[in-house]
């Protein structure tokens, strides 16, 4: 590692640090490639850190989960509870959510020997059971099923000392009231309890009033656009698992072709990891993010405004007040944070009445937020077919055509007719000329193949969670990722 990005590691664990974050997760957060807490994050940790009740108001992806799941798990070890009962409880309206939440706080957690278990229905009850009996320390899951728990005895709650309620108009608008009130009556009344929600409409109040003691009051508004500053360009997303998102990205680039495209990622590991993948299968691309020395940056930048560069792969943070005048295609290779990410990312491209593209590669667990964007843009999404491998190799012969066509129409050609004149002596002359064309789309593509990038392989077997490895099969380890800056999910 450089000395300027052991500097930027610090800076970031210190902005951590000044929240009064332990090390221990100061150093989780910077290993994950976080660059800085967001809004609701600087507001949220220091008083849930200080003991006091939350009532907190933000949208999905501002950050919620690192907001109450660092302060928690400093909690949790500090104080260790006893190792059959769980010391914190996060009920959140959605499986898939419950799952989101889960993997965060064991990637916090990694280096706290505190395990986390996700409780939701779909799953077999059994090995919900078996994991909240090895002992975990967080649980993390949907209303109904918690209830079902609570009442079987496998979820004891007697020992509880942080509850948080994750999107409560969410679960009240899906019918939950009942199951919280009888949750929340089977927790200790000294617990520490932090309330999130998008809205604060007079029954999610009710609740605060009721359940909630002096908390203290955190809103972080969302930015409002103004009439027309959503950028007028084609938005496409394509739904596709994390292990093919790099081959996904491969074969879209080679079907657009794009002349100038930023590709946004939610970490400097991920933009890091990225690049290299991109520079192995034949794209100039260079990095830009936090963990660089400016003189770096400078120069990318200038590589990029030069044209010398395919693509620029960066993270929000970095890619803040970037002077470009004309970028074609934006791509966000995981879903922005946020709805306002988003318009900030592709507000890069579409500029002074240009054309320009946002490409998005969502995960499908992910529709969700999708809808989000949707809503805040008021913009729907065209939904995108991966190219196949007979996609783009159709693309490059265009390619090649077209730059045959423009040999052909600039003349020039006397000192290689003569090649041409004597191969159609012994072979047919339009055999020649498709020798010629696959000369050419190899000298462009070389086997057409050293651009396809692999999908990833497939995760090894899940282990227990109560082993304290990741609980949510399928997603290696390293973003609200988000390391979700990482803006945490």
């Amino acid at each position: 590692m450089t000395s300027s990005g052991t500097s930027s590691e610090k800076g970031a664990g210190s902005a951590f640090a000044a929240l009064g974050l332990m090390p221990e997760i100061t150093a989780a957060v910077t290993a994950l490639g976080y660059e800085e807490p967001t809004p609701i994050q600087r507001e949220a940790i220091p008083p849930f850190l200080a003991g006091r009740d939350l009532l907190g108001q933000a949208a999905t992806g501002t950050g919620k989960t690192a907001a109450f799941a660092l302060p928690l798990l400093q909690s949790i070890a500090k104080t260790p509870g006893p190792p059959d009962r769980p010391a914190a409880l996060v009920l959140v309206p959605t499986r898939e959510l419950a799952m989101q939440v889960s993997e965060a706080v064991h990637r916090y957690a990694k280096s706290l020997g505190i395990h986390v278990a996700p409780l939701y229905g779909g799953a077999p009850m059994y090995q919900q059971i078996r994991a909240l009996e090895h002992g975990v320390g967080v649980v993390v899951a949907t209303p109904g099923r918690a209830l079902d728990h609570v009442r079987r005895k496998s979820l004891k709650l007697d020992a509880l000392r942080v509850l948080v309620l994750d999107e409560a108009d969410e679960m009240l608008d899906m019918g939950f009231a009942e199951d919280l009130e009888a949750i929340l009556a089977a927790t200790p009344v000294s617990r520490q309890t932090a309330l999130f929600s998008a809205t604060m409409p007079d029954r999610i109040l009710a609740i605060a009033r009721k359940h909630l003691q002096d908390p203290a009051r955190v809103t972080i508004a969302r930015e409002k656009t103004a009439p027309g500053k959503v950028p007028r360009v084609r938005q496409v997303v394509y739904v596709v698992s994390r292990g093919q998102k790099a081959s996904a990205l491969g074969r879209v680039l080679e079907v657009e072709n794009p002349s100038s495209a930023i590709v946004f990622c939610r970490t400097r590991l991920e933009v890091d990891e990225l690049t290299e993948t991109l520079n192995a299968h034949g794209y100039r691309s260079e990095a830009l993010h936090g963990g660089m020395a400016q003189r770096e940056r400078d120069r990318v930048m200038k590589m990029f405004r030069a044209g010398t560069l395919d693509l620029l792969v960066a993270t929000d943070v970095a890619a803040r007040g970037l002077d470009i005048a004309h970028v074609s295609h934006v791509v966000n290779y995981d879903v922005p944070p946020a709805p306002e990410a988003y318009l900030h990312r592709i507000g890069r491209t579409g500029r002074v009445g240009r054309a320009g593209v946002a490409i998005t590669f969502a995960e499908p667990r992910e529709q969700r937020q999708l809808r989000n964007i949707e809503a805040f843009t008021k913009q729907k999404f065209e939904t995108g077919v991966v190219p196949t491998s007979t996609d783009v190799r159709a693309r490059r012969l265009d390619a090649t055509r077209a730059a045959l066509s423009e040999v052909l129409l600039a003349g020039g050609l006397d000192d290689v007719r003569a090649v041409v004149e004597a191969l159609a002596k012994d072979h047919d002359l339009a055999d020649v000329a498709a020798a010629a064309v696959k000369m050419a789309h190899g000298a462009t593509a070389g086997s057409g193949n050293e651009r396809e990038i692999p999908a990833a392989p497939p995760p090894p077997p899940r282990p227990h969670p109560a082993a304290g490895r990741r609980t949510r099969p399928g997603k290696p380890s390293g973003p609200e990722h988000a390391g979700r800056r990482r803006t945490f999910r």
